[in-house]
């Protein structure tokens, strides 16, 4: 049993790296939103890419997101990202320490 309770801490520590790589991913998404860059810049396109599906999901799902003209979708889904690494995440390594 300790094969999967190795594999379940791998996989407890990729999706950790990944939930980190996206949270900082929207923080950088939401700052670009502020100082309005050149749409062709490569590097604009990837990141928006990798989040207006998430964002446009959040803010069609959840109409009160937009409050004053200041949009909070990021906020939302910096909220989910968290709750994906405390409840996901450890839930995870606690298993596989269960099962080492």
């Amino acid at each position: 049993m300790f094969v999967l309770g190795n594999f379940l801490q791998a996989l407890a520590m990729v999706l950790n790296g990944a939930l980190t790589l996206y949270f900082w991913i929207i923080i950088i998404s939401a700052v670009l939103s502020w100082v309005n860059p050149d749409p062709y810049n490569p590097l604009v396109r990837i990141i928006y890419s990798l989040t207006e599906p998430v964002l446009y999901w959040i803010r069609r799902t959840l109409p009160f997101v937009f409050i004053g003209g200041i949009d909070l979708s990021p906020i939302v889904v910096l909220f989910a990202i968290q709750f994906l690494k405390i409840f996901l995440v450890q839930t995870l390594s606690q298993i596989a320490v269960g099962l080492a």
